[in-house]
């Protein structure tokens, strides 16, 4: 697994990438745009006090979300080169600062040098590895990650490929998430939970975030979930927060909030399949400040 000829993601460009740069945007230099204590992932991964979720945000994204709140890292690139070994002394420094965990968000396009900065520490990070993807991966590489991660936080965005086509330009979407999907279960097994602690300590958790004029699509994805993975085997998270934010506006059926009628009749489709170890949101958590400022906080210093 390495850089000159990139399969890393289902694009598969194979792309020598330190000579020009894939799909994806990136080079052959890890790129990371913030690397702080982050509280508003599930509770089960930021706590409900002090502490926080170790992210660490990589420059770049192998999908290109029309709505994407991460735009100015995920397509602008902005963000700070870092070795490996930076890499490893920002995972010590986070688990030094009180992190729950070290929280890899969009991670796929750099895995090469991750992998190298964790076989630097995990020898002595005493905290769960997350590995929180978009959820548009290649089974081949997640095998590579079986030993590193603990804790699997991918999206499950579409069932329909007209819609990830549409909004995500990855008309595969689909037909890759879920083997994806199936693979991180088989990986993390059931969740389990840190002694006398609601955090996770292993396991899945799959998010979906109901988009507006889509929840037919969403009680899709739910009965493939029900149908496909095995019972007590993953954490669900049912997303409200979606904001029309980026290039929405250039789609007017998705330029508003979703509705409490279309998040509810996803919640009640899911309680309905019997889907209910996991999260809800309040309607109330469609906010631009679930997104961090971009700011290089944690990496300056390198």
């Amino acid at each position: 697994m390495d850089y000159t000829c990139c399969t890393l993601c289902p694009r598969m460009c194979r792309v020598d990438r330190t000579r020009r740069t894939g799909y994806c945007g990136c080079s052959s230099v890890l790129t990371a745009a913030r690397a702080a204590l982050h509280r508003w992932e599930e509770p089960c991964i930021s706590g409900n006090g002090a502490g926080g979720s170790g992210t660490v945000f990589f420059s770049g994204c192998t999908l290109r979300c029309c709505f994407c709140q991460n735009h100015q890292i995920s397509s602008g690139h902005f963000g700070k080169p870092l070795t490996a070994e930076h890499l490893a002394s920002v995972f010590l420094r986070l688990e030094d600062q009180g992190a729950f965990n070290i929280n890899l968000v969009t991670p796929t396009q750099y895995l090469p040098d991750i992998i190298k900065a964790l076989d630097l520490v995990r020898h002595k990070l005493s905290i769960p590895v997350v590995y929180n993807s978009g959820g548009y991966e290649r089974v081949e590489t997640l095998k590579k990650l079986e030993g590193y991660v603990d804790i699997y936080l991918p999206d499950l965005k579409y069932f329909d490929p007209a819609l990830s086509s549409k909004y995500s330009n990855a008309p595969d979407y689909f037909e890759f998430a879920a083997p994806a999907l199936q693979e991180m279960v088989r990986q993390t097994g059931a969740p389990s939970w840190k002694t006398g602690s609601s955090l996770l300590a292993r396991g899945t958790v799959i998010r979906h975030m109901v988009l507006p004029g889509c929840r037919q699509d969403s009680i899709r994805l739910l009965h493939w979930i029900r149908d496909s993975l095995p019972p007590h085997s993953f954490l669900i998270s049912l997303l409200s927060q979606y904001t029309p934010f980026f290039h929405s506006s250039d789609y007017p059926e998705i330029n508003r909030r979703v509705t409490s009628f279309e998040y509810g009749k996803v919640v009640d489709a899911a309680i309905d399949l019997g889907l209910t170890e996991g999260y809800m949101q309040e309607k109330s958590s469609a906010k631009e400040e679930y997104t961090p400022p971009f700011d290089l906080e944690g990496l300056n210093d390198f």
